[in-house]
């Protein structure tokens, strides 16, 4: 395990410069190596000398608004903030202090569900180990401070990246580094729907077990197909814009896009729109008029566009096709507007995504940009030319504060032990 002259003298390690080149970018070393001492030296006034150190980053959705949701598919990544944690063993229970918060402490011989415990991060562990169990894997007790840089209010997925941190300590120090990507994300996505009570698909869960760009395929959501694709797109950055907006009153707005496209998929006598023929859904376009909204009717367009554009990006990520990624994302975000209206609340003057896609689209260098997300309000993802980042950033900030405008790169690695 890391002593403390190891953590001292991470500054001048070559071995953490390289990891921390990969998983942050470039100029980024001073300020990684201060953070891992951080907790370190609050981990070790309490619990210690030595211990091992995890990381799970955040996530973005690079392509595929609105489509999980009826069985679609979906291209998102691993980005590079992150949760960090430094662990210890620790007999018969597992102890998380998050640095900011209340420390969180489950007993691993009571893993009862309690609906007290919802919204509560103890519910995550419980939820976790609850599954583990279940699914005949190995739990075992641990120490672990944490502290994280994963952005709230953005749509990056902080809890996700929580969650597959514990999955990802469970399987190093207990399972042998025998658990695979696929069954994190469903214990993390378990231990949010039934122990924490938020309903959640698997996306944001998958990209981060696995790390770079994941192609997820939701046809079958208990055989799902997933692809991990290295970025190497290393001359764009990637920008969120938080351009503001309330989220709290909009669950009936979001809850109607997944409504419309399964009353049309009704029509077709199936559940969900991936089971409908996009050729006789066209064929049929006049009879439809009459029995479902013209909305419900746009927004299942933009579902089968919107599958066809992830395929198109996902060959273009792995072929450094540059052009035909950025003019898919583009095309993204154009239908997202036009077709599926997520970009503004009903009756929204406002209009604050429009507003920050408009202004976007006229600084130099920005390659493409859409809605990131659920939408009608928040954030917005721009690419922007590497050398031209710099200026936009300032640009955006200028219109929507500093503190809402985000630089981040996509990381090749998902949650893992970094060093002990």
């Amino acid at each position: 395990m890391a002593n403390k002259n190891y953590i001292n003298g991470l500054s001048e390690n070559k071995d953490f410069a390289e990891k921390v080149k990969v998983l942050y970018g470039e100029d980024k070393l001073a300020y990684q190596a201060a953070r891992y001492r951080d907790i370190y030296e609050k981990h070790s006034q309490k619990y210690g000398e030595g211990g091992a150190f995890y990381s799970s980053p955040g996530r973005i959705e690079v392509c595929g608004n609105h489509t999980d949701h009826n069985n679609g598919k979906v291209l998102c990544a691993s980005i590079s903030v992150d949760t960090i944690a430094c662990v210890t063993p620790c007999e018969g229970k597992i102890i998380v202090e998050s640095v900011g918060f209340p420390p969180v402490e489950v007993s691993l011989s009571d893993l009862t569900l309690r609906t007290s415990e919802y919204g509560n991060s103890v519910a995550l562990v419980k939820g976790i180990c609850a599954y583990f169990k279940e699914h005949n894997l190995n739990v075992g007790g641990f120490c672990a401070t944490t502290t994280s840089d994963v952005f709230r209010g953005a749509g990056v997925s902080s809890s996700a990246s929580f969650e597959l941190l514990i999955c990802e300590i469970l399987n190093d120090k207990y399972n042998n580094n025998s658990i695979d990507g696929v069954t994190k994300a469903k214990a993390s996505q378990f231990a949010e729907n039934v122990y924490f009570g938020k309903p959640c698909g698997l996306l944001d869960q998958c990209a981060i077990s696995f790390g770079g760009v994941s192609f997820i395929d939701f046809k079958s959501t208990r055989n799902l197909k997933v692809q991990s694709i290295d970025w190497n797109f290393d001359d764009t950055s990637i920008v969120l814009t938080n351009t503001g907006g309330e989220h709290s009153n909009l669950t009936d707005q979001y809850a109607a896009i997944r409504e419309e496209m399964e009353e049309v998929a009704k029509l077709f006598s199936v559940k969900k729109l991936r089971e409908v023929n996009e050729k006789e859904f066209y064929s049929r376009i006049n009879e439809l008029q009459g029995k479902t909204s013209g909305r419900a009717i746009l927004r299942a367009m933009h579902y089968f566009e919107e599958n066809r554009r992830v395929d198109m990006c996902a060959k273009a990520v792995k072929k450094n096709d540059y052009k035909k990624f950025y003019n898919s994302i583009n095309g993204s975000g154009e239908s997202s507007q036009l077709l599926l209206q997520n970009c503004y609340p009903l009756g929204d003057t406002d209009q604050r995504i429009p507003f920050g896609i408009a202004l976007s689209k006229r600084i130099d260098g920005v390659k493409a940009v859409r809605v990131h997300g659920g939408g009608f309000a928040g954030t917005i993802i721009a690419y922007v030319d590497k050398t031209k980042c710099e200026d936009y950033v300032k640009e955006m900030a200028a219109v929507f504060g500093e503190n809402n405008v985000f630089p981040i790169g996509v990381r090749n690695a998902g949650a893992f032990k970094v060093f002990d």
